[in-house]
Order: structure tokens, then sequence, then C-alpha cells
């Protein structure tokens, strides 16, 4: 049993949390650009490179340790004059789709991110076949602003648009 979900910031100890939800998301091959074999070095690298604002939602276990649920990053999606625009990227364990913690991180986020100084938000590539992301992303105020035709190598659907997304904060 899961209770008091937390979210905040991501911090040395959630890497194994964090390794654990990237290699189980783009082992799908389905959502995100990333080969499914990837290395933890290079993904955690990703992850957490230096520009990028890295959090954590979480819940403590029965057993009172606490458990990594999902993992998102904000950063500025342009340097210089693009600056004030940011990008962000989530993933929710596969064992807590359903739960609305993507929901949770998603309305976070955008006061987070109105916090660190961004006036807009803007999503760069979200594969149009990932529903359930489309439709979360356009409830919190997500426009699709444009379509990427054939960006993407689904695993199973073979080529597939992807949406570039936007919304001012």
């Amino acid at each position: 049993m899961m209770h008091g979900m937390v979210i905040r910031t991501a911090n040395e100890c959630d890497r194994d949390g964090i390794w654990e939800i990237i290699r189980e998301v783009i082992a799908g091959g389905d959502t995100y650009v990333f080969d499914p074999g990837s290395s933890r070095e290079e993904m955690l690298d990703y992850w957490f490179s230096p520009e990028k604002y890295v959090y954590v939602a979480s819940e403590m276990s029965s057993q009172e340790t606490e458990v990594v649920i999902g993992t998102f990053w904000l950063k500025a999606n342009q340097p210089g004059l693009g600056d004030h625009v940011c990008n962000a990227a989530y993933m929710v364990s596969p064992e807590a789709h359903g739960k609305g913690i993507g929901r949770k991180m998603a309305e976070f986020s955008l006061e987070e991110a109105r916090r660190l100084g961004f006036t807009a938000m803007q999503f760069n590539f979200v594969v149009a076949s990932n529903t359930a992301a489309v439709r979360l992303w356009q409830s919190i105020g997500m426009e699709i602003i444009g379509t990427i035709p054939h960006a993407f190598r689904h695993k199973t659907l073979g080529p597939t648009d992807a949406y570039i997304m936007f919304r001012e904060l």
C-alpha cells in the first residue's frame, strides 16, 4: 500500500528509482525517442544534465521507504533570447499508471515553471499515437501547434507523426 505522494527536487539518492522508470518506459519503443537499449549511464546523464531542473513524485511504501513513482524535468527550450519558454519531459512508473500521477506532475510543473521565471511551455516532440499523453497535455491547456509527419519510428505502428505543443503560462 502506498500513501502520501510528494513532488520534490530530485537528488542523487533518486537515481536508481529514476533509472527504473526510464528503463521501463523506453523499453516499449512507443512513446520516447530513446533507443530501448540505452544504457543507465547514458540516460541518467541525459535526465540529470546541468541545464535541467529535475523532480520526482514519490510515495511512502507500507515499509515506510520512499518509492519514486514518477519523474520530470524542466529546462529552457532555447538559449538566450528564447530562454523564457521552457521545455519538459515526464515519465511515470508503469505500475503507477492510471493513478493521476502524470496529471499531478503536469500541474505542479506549470506552477514550478512560472516560479522559475518561464512565461510559456513547449513540448517539441509528443508522439501522436500516445493518446493518453496528448489528452493530458490538452487538458492542462497545451495546444497542438504543429505536426511533424512520420517523425517517430514506433515499435509496432511504424512511422508515426509527432506533435509540437505549446501554452503560455
